[in-house]
């Protein structure tokens, strides 16, 4: 229960219910205390049902963190909305604190605020992060419908009832996890164009506002046809006095050219989702401004018009304020003469024949579709940014290769969650990316936007020619042979490291950095949820061990992390839980009943590995009671428990066939200072074979965690991934002071989304051959049925001794998965004589 730190009486200030809820009882005793602070004993879990991020205000004094955070609870009885202490942000950042889990809060406070009457909030100051699966959601049918807590006097204060932040500087909402997707209410859309009759008798041409830059008359009206639109952009900074700081362009035509159009601020969030390609505008009170020219724009050679760059068309929300009227498409006359929107469709087969960073559009059907990572944007002055993105593999029947095709967020939230294996995909202003070494790829711009199936409705690009070609291909086509080759999620990471290792002293930035072992250990400490980083680390694999199946490890999250208000104090980063996890060389100790729940997983997924063998007396006896049945089982998932127990003590009794290292490590290991043992291959980095009975639950695994809980959130779980094992490497540091381990999985199947672009070169599945290429050969290929035999792990690890005191650039590629799962993985494994220095 909360213990008060004085001894006030509470009243009751929240009614209208028919008993006190914790939530309810916590406001009580805030209102009654002078101190404003209350700590907990034994606290009711709450469920997280909401998560907002925002610009932090600035304050005196160091700044903790660039963003602040709104969470959202319920007891099942009230809603409150509370403040996240700064010193607990780290816990959003790696995901702990999540929507759809329970928190215990231990501590919180209520802050007023002193320059606005009747405005104040719940601070969560500390708390504890419950178990996987919420105790409270289950019972809570509609979360909208719960009341609002509010304390007295307040109940008038909007900030606590609407989608705003309740640092009340801060007008709304950013993304959770990016800076670029509209996110809340203030984003209108949906609403019908203008049927007002126009007069355009009296309208200026594109062609005639070069000019005008230098003139004083004010400028006539424009009729206007969007031909391209860019993603959202968000400038905001400490300091900045403006409550909407957003800016997006527009590429927009009449019948002499093209110009550019910037929408600025206030006016972002009205018109923005309101806006599209095709769409017809009739604007006024416009400025025009010299054109910035240190922007990207999108290629429009294939339009065929001429492109007006010296000045760009500006509508602002005031001085003067622009006048936007949406012309309804019935409304748009050929007397106009706008022009119609042009698209540069490339086929797969095409796609070798076209220049590096040339644009072009695609339609293809999706085969394969990646998690959603994070990468933190470079060169960014102002707060941190980060872009989200995932990887997607598509086919348009022109070519065995498929398109991959490395997709940014495009402003487009929805569209991009819900890209997935058997959808028609539009992608339009990709660049290509030709790679030495590699397939070329496709990679977003910031005037790309993607459309997948029930999007492509009255797009301008229906019509076609390529697009109705790739139609008619599709109809030849059979689910049941298309799904056989698609999959969801996992690692995956493109291109693939050159076969040289190359340091270049004049532009290291084009390279995979090469760190230290202490800056590696630096990287891992920072990295946040679905964070991706590739980083090179020089030293000598030390062991090598077979494992039989991905991390199962189900972290409790029960996690204490606080910090005293009052105190100010800074989460020491030496101290981070992330460190601690990383760098304890002792295994997991988890309850009796996480460790039933990873022998069940664990046997599901080695039921598929395993070849026939005698059935257990287990599954053929019979069972003569209900009693005897419930004993049975207890007596042997005891044994089993008692194994498994065993098993990460000793990890297995044959580990000296499963497992090398080398002679000297033993020695060797006195003098390391630290050993980073956690990072490795966990569930997550297994792709999942894709079915439309999983769908909804597949595509909540591969993206980011939601900012709102909904029912369908905790609905399923997903299926244990089938592995056929990977290797658990140690990397000794080239100083011999640190170790790390990381996974090593490699590619044994065509089937597998990595496969793609391999190099084909056969080797001789040496442990460091197969290090070096990154799959183990022959792969097999389901779609022959080629069941080529490949090397036993056993008689690979009998090669590993070449690795023997060999000098080694090793590239990782490191993803925060959420909680303690950070995923370390080797890509490729160089020796120095293949590094060259240049």
């Amino acid at each position: 229960m909360l213990i008060m730190e004085d001894n006030s009486s509470c009243s009751s200030v929240a009614t209208g219910l028919p008993q006190a809820s914790f939530l309810q009882r916590t406001l009580e005793r805030l209102s009654s205390t002078q101190c404003l602070k209350l700590r907990a004993e034994e606290a009711a879990p709450v469920a997280v049902v909401a998560l907002q991020r925002y610009l932090s205000e600035q304050t005196e004094g160091q700044q903790l963190d660039s963003y602040s955070y709104d969470v959202t609870v319920t007891d099942g009885v009230w809603r409150a909305k509370c403040f996240v202490h700064p010193a607990l942000n780290h816990l959003v950042h790696r995901n702990t604190l999540r929507t759809g889990t329970d928190i215990s809060i231990t501590q919180c406070s209520f802050v007023y605020n002193e320059r606005r009457l009747g405005h104040g909030y719940i601070c969560i100051e500390k708390l504890t992060c419950d178990a996987e699966r919420s105790a409270v959601l289950p019972r809570v049918h509609d979360v909208s419908s719960l009341p609002m807590l509010v304390k007295h006097g307040m109940e008038r204060s909007l900030v606590l009832h609407s989608d705003v932040p309740l640092q009340v500087n801060r007008k709304h909402y950013l993304s959770l996890w990016n800076n670029d997707d509209p996110e809340g209410d203030i984003w209108t859309s949906g609403c019908p164009p203008s049927e007002t009759v126009l007069d355009v008798s009296k309208v200026s041409l594109l062609s005639s506002l070069d000019s005008s830059l230098r003139n004083t008359w004010k400028p006539l009206p424009l009729l206007v046809k969007i031909i391209h639109k860019s993603r959202l952009r968000y400038y905001g900074k400490f300091g900045l006095k403006i409550d909407y700081p957003y800016q997006v362009y527009f590429e927009v035509a009449d019948q002499s050219g093209t110009m550019s159009l910037v929408l600025w601020n206030e006016l972002c969030p009205e018109f923005y989702q309101r806006l599209n390609v095709g769409t017809v505008l009739y604007l006024q009170n416009y400025t025009l401004k010299q054109s910035y020219s240190n922007r990207s724009r999108p290629q429009m050679d294939h339009h065929r018009m001429k492109t007006f760059t010296s000045v760009e068309i500006c509508l602002n929300p005031r001085n003067p304020a622009s006048v936007i009227t949406v012309v309804s498409p019935k409304s748009v006359l050929p007397q106009w003469g706008l022009p119609e929107v042009s698209y540069q469709f490339t086929t797969r087969s095409e796609l070798e024949k076209l220049a590096n960073n040339s644009a072009c559009d695609v339609i293809c059907l999706v085969t394969f579709v990646g998690r959603v990572e994070r990468v933190k944007s470079k060169g960014n002055k102002g707060p941190e940014k980060y872009w989200t993105y995932r990887w997607v593999h598509a086919v348009d029947g022109t070519s065995d290769q498929p398109f991959i095709l490395e997709l940014f967020s495009s402003s487009q939230a929805e569209v991009f969650s819900r890209i997935c294996p058997m959808t028609y995909l539009v992608c339009t202003q990709m660049r290509v990316c030709q790679v030495e070494g590699s397939l070329p790829y496709l990679t977003s711009s910031c005037e790309t936007e993607t459309f997948i199936t029930g999007y492509h409705k009255g797009q301008p690009y229906v019509n076609d020619p390529r697009v109705k070609s790739f139609i008619q291909w599709t109809k030849t086509l059979k689910d049941n042979v298309v799904l056989q080759k698609t999959a969801v999620g996992g690692h995956y990471c493109y291109p693939r490291p050159p076969q040289i290792f190359t340091q270049s002293m004049a532009d290291a930035s084009a390279q995979v950095p090469l760190v230290s072992a202490a800056d590696l250990k630096r990287e891992l400490e920072t990295l946040q949820y679905r964070e991706h980083k590739k980083l090179a680390i020089q030293g000598q694999i030390i062991a090598v061990q077979y494992m039989k199946n991905p991390k199962t490890t189900e972290s409790l999250r029960t996690e204490e992390v606080s910090t005293d208000a009052c105190e100010q104090a800074v989460p020491d980063p030496h101290n981070h839980p992330v460190t601690d996890s990383l760098t304890s060389s002792s295994p997991d100790k988890s309850s009796a009943s996480s460790r039933k729940r990873r022998i069940q997983m664990r046997k599901a997924a080695q039921s598929s590995l395993d070849h026939g063998g005698a059935p257990t007396k287990r599954r053929v006896r019979h069972k003569n009671t209900e009693e005897e049945k419930e004993q049975e089982e207890d007596e042997s998932d005891s044994e089993e428990v008692q194994h498994v127990d065993q098993d990460l003590q000793n990890q297995s009794q044959d580990s000296h066939v499963l497992s090398w290292e080398s002679s000297s490590w033993p020695k060797q290991q006195e003098d390391v200072c630290e050993h980073l043992s956690q990072g490795g291959l966990y569930q997550d980095s297994v792709s999942q074979r894709f079915t439309f009975d999983e769908k909804n639950v597949l595509l909540r695994w591969s993206n980011l965690q939601p900012t709102r809980w909904t029912p369908e959130q905790t609905a399923d779980t997903i299926p244990p991934a089938l592995c056929p094992g990977y290797y658990q490497v140690t990397i000794l540091g080239i100083n011999k002071q640190m170790a790390v381990d990381a996974a090593y999985f490699p590619v044994v199947s065509s089937d597998d989304p990595r496969a793609v672009g391999l190099p084909q070169e056969a080797h001789g599945n040496t442990m460091l051959s197969c290090l070096s290429s990154g799959f183990i050969c022959p792969l097999r290929n389901t779609a022959s049925h080629s069941e080529a035999p490949l090397p036993e792990p056993g008689e690979m690890l009998v090669t590993a001794s070449e690795l023997e005191d060999t000098h080694v650039v090793c590239i990782l590629d490191l993803c925060h998965l959420g909680g303690d799962e950070v995923e370390i993985l080797i890509s490729k494994v160089y020796r120095v004589t293949e590094v060259s220095l240049d």
